[in-house]
């Protein structure tokens, strides 16, 4: 407990050390990292959530499981807030106003509204993995002025020199990892974006199937 202490403080002290040679970049890139968490997990939890129930409500309208309206009804009024829901109550309003052949029309209307709010907040973690290589190699580059500035005082040996350009690599190595974290998500969220778009197609197309056999006023 007495070593560590002082060694936790040396190393938060290092760090601050660190950030306030990289020119402030490393204060930036502790901020993009921490909106890049925040995306990431809200994203997660939001888009496993809507797959999770999307593949619920296509299981309830798949021929072969057998139509349980009560089951279907409970799981549309527990997800009200779904696209996935949105589409089946598009489908009921246009049903009672408008003729079989442009149930089709509105579901692709009422679809094309949902499919932009999909892919919600990943624009930021998008630009969190340009972003940050970048200002790692801005950072690094103002701690190699830095260090190559002491070459001017001939007290200072090269080791000094080589440490500061040590430390000036930091900056890049911190923007390489946030933007390798945040590749790595983006991609997998992406993924998931692409199974949810091809959920509600599905959907689309089993309810314009049902409207056809005059089946649409059951399930709705």
């Amino acid at each position: 407990m007495d070593i560590t202490l002082p060694i936790s403080i040396m190393d938060f002290s290092k760090l601050i050390e660190l950030a306030n040679n990289s020119g402030g970049t490393l204060y930036i890139m502790a901020f993009l990292f921490f909106v890049a968490l925040v995306v990431i997990v809200e994203r997660t939890i939001h888009l496993l959530h809507m797959q999770k129930s999307g593949q619920g409500i296509i299981d309830q309208l798949k021929p072969e499981a057998g139509l349980n309206q009560k089951a279907l009804v409970d799981l549309l009024h527990k997800e009200a807030d779904l696209p996935h829901t949105r589409l089946f109550n598009a489908c009921r309003v246009f049903n009672q106003t408008h003729a079989s052949e442009q149930i089709e029309g509105f579901l692709e209307e009422a679809f094309m509204h949902e499919v932009p709010q999909l892919d919600r907040s990943l624009w930021m973690l998008d630009t969190v993995i340009t972003l940050a290589p970048l200002l790692g190699l801005f950072g690094t580059i103002v701690g190699m002025f830095q260090a190559f500035s002491i070459l001017g005082d001939v007290q200072n040996n090269q080791m000094q020199v080589t440490g500061g350009i040590a430390e000036a690599l930091v900056a890049t190595a911190c923007g390489l990892f946030i933007a390798m974290i945040g590749l790595l998500f983006f991609n997998w969220l992406t993924t998931r974006v692409r199974m949810i778009v091809h959920q509600l197609e599905t959907i689309k197309i089993m309810l314009v199937n049902r409207h056809e056999l005059q089946e649409t006023s059951n399930l709705i």
